[in-house]
C-alpha cells in the first residue's frame, strides 16, 4: 500500500512508519520537521503542516492516511476534510485511552485518578471519536492504546478489545509503541474494524 502518516516524527508516528516500511509498504512520512524522520527504505519524508493551505495535496494518491498527531495541537475537522479531499480510501487515527470504559458508562478520563495533565488531550480525543462516529462517508478506524504506552519491545503478542479498557491479571493496562504499531498495520492490511474504535493492550 501507499500510506501517508501525519505526525511521522512523533513517538507513535515514528514507530508506525517503521512498521509500515519494514513490511514493504510505501510511506510518505509527514512532519513539520521532516529532518527528524529516520532515513530508511520505503520512506519519503515530507514537510507538512495541517494548517497550511493545500495540505490535502500531500495525502493525494495514497491508499490510506494515518494520523498520529496530538489532538490538542491539531484540528479534527481539518484532518477529516483533508482526508476526504485527498481521495484516500481509509483513515486511521492513533487514539487515546481516556474515552475507554472502565465500567458501564464510566470512562477512564472520568475516574478520580486520571492524571490532570493528560485530561485536555484525552477530552479532545474523545471529541474526535464522537466526530468520526457521525461521519457517513468516511472509512475510518480509531485505535485506543492501553492506559500506559511507552517505548518497549516489538513482540507481536497482544490482545484486542473494543470500547473497554483492557487490563492484565494484575490490573495493569500497558502496551509498547512498537506493538501498537503492529496492531495498526495489521488492521490496515486486513481490515476488521471499519468505522469502529478498537483497543489494544497486553
Amino acid at each position: 500500500m501507499k500510506v501517508a502518516v501525519i505526525g511521522a516524527s512523533g513517538r507513535g508516528g515514528s514507530r508506525i512508519v517503521d512498521e509500515l516500511a519494514q513490511r514493504g509498504h510505501q510511506v510518505t512520512a509527514i512532519a513539520r520537521n521532516p529532518e527528524k524522520i529516520k532515513a530508511q527504505a520505503n520512506v519519503t519524508a515530507v514537510k507538512g503542516d495541517l494548517f497550511d493551505a493545500g495540505f490535502h495535496g500531500l495525502l493525494s494518491g495514497h491508499d490510506a492516511v494515518v494520523s498520529a498527531v496530538h489532538f490538542s495541537a491539531s484540528d479534527p475537522r481539518k484532518l477529516i476534510e483533508a482526508v476526504r479531499a485527498s481521495g484516500a480510501k481509509r483513515y486511521f487515527v492513533m487514539g487515546g485511552a481516556g474515552s475507554l470504559e472502565v465500567a458501564p458508562g464510566v470512562r477512564l478520563i472520568d475516574t478520580p485518578t486520571f492524571p490532570a495533565m493528560y485530561k485536555d488531550e484525552a477530552a479532545k480525543g474523545a471529541d474526535f471519536l464522537d466526530m468520526l462516529r457521525k461521519e457517513s462517508d468516511l472509512d475510518w478506524t480509531f485505535l485506543s492504546p492501553a492506559a500506559m504506552i511507552d517505548f518497549g519491545a516489538r513482540t507481536g503478542k497482544f490482545r484486542l478489545g473494543k470500547d473497554q479498557l483492557l487490563v492484565d491479571e494484575h490490573g495493569k493496562s500497558t502496551i509498547s509503541f512498537e506493538d501498537y504499531a503492529v496492531a495498526v498495520v495489521d488492521e490496515l492490511e486486513r481490515p476488521q474494524h471499519s468505522r469502529q474504535r478498537f483497543s489494544v493492550a497486553y
